[in-house]
């Protein structure tokens, strides 16, 4: 019988990298230093490096954690088993409350990470293209299915309404950053809905 080798990991992998992706979210990458992840996980300089690698490895993870999670409530929002204009309506929704008050402040790790990497850093560029084209996919899904069921407005074409679309969210995101009201991001939503939505 093999003994496993070395010692086994004594804490959580999952919630260390939720920790620190806290700690990228709210500093940003480059300002991010060592000790600060270090009491964010409370892991040692040994245990982090030997589970993670390095910084960027490890923000790379937390990047995946957080790209995951945002397509994972699009695919509830826009369920195809939902009615289109529904699932639209929550996916927009879901964007309104996340652009509100200290979340909106917070901002988006995406859109930050975009701003001050994407075109420094291969892994992360490539890794918001993917997560930006996967979200079209899915609001144009969405969008088509609405148009099927006749809920389009005139000229609107799913796969072009998605980038649109798109573009809007991530805008209402950094806009998010001055402190909007709730009130003026539905109406900004609405607005834009009343074009798109029979």
């Amino acid at each position: 019988m093999q003994l496993p080798r070395g010692r086994p990991r004594s804490f959580d992998m999952d919630a260390a990298v939720e920790r620190a992706m806290g700690v990228f979210w709210s500093r940003g990458y480059h300002a991010t230093a060592l000790p600060d992840l270090l009491q964010a996980t409370k892991l040692s300089r040994g245990s982090l490096y030997a589970a993670f690698g390095d910084k960027h490895s490890l923000f790379l993870l937390a990047l995946d954690r957080y790209i995951a999670d945002a397509l994972a409530r699009m695919d509830t929002e826009l369920d195809p088993s939902r009615e289109p204009v529904d699932g639209l309506r929550a996916y927009l929704a879901g964007y309104i409350d996340r652009t509100c008050g200290a979340k909106g402040r917070r901002g988006c790790l995406l859109v930050a990470t975009a701003m001050e990497l994407a075109g420094q850093d291969a892994e992360v560029g490539r890794r918001i293209a993917s997560f930006f084209k996967a979200m079209e996919v899915r609001v144009a899904d969405a969008l088509a299915r609405a148009k099927m069921a006749g809920k389009l407005a005139e000229g609107v074409e799913p796969s072009s309404a998605a980038r649109i679309l798109v573009c809007f969210v991530e805008g209402l995101r950094v806009v998010g950053k001055t402190g909007p009201t709730r009130i003026t991001s539905q109406a900004t939503v609405d607005a834009l809905l009343d074009r798109v939505i029979r």
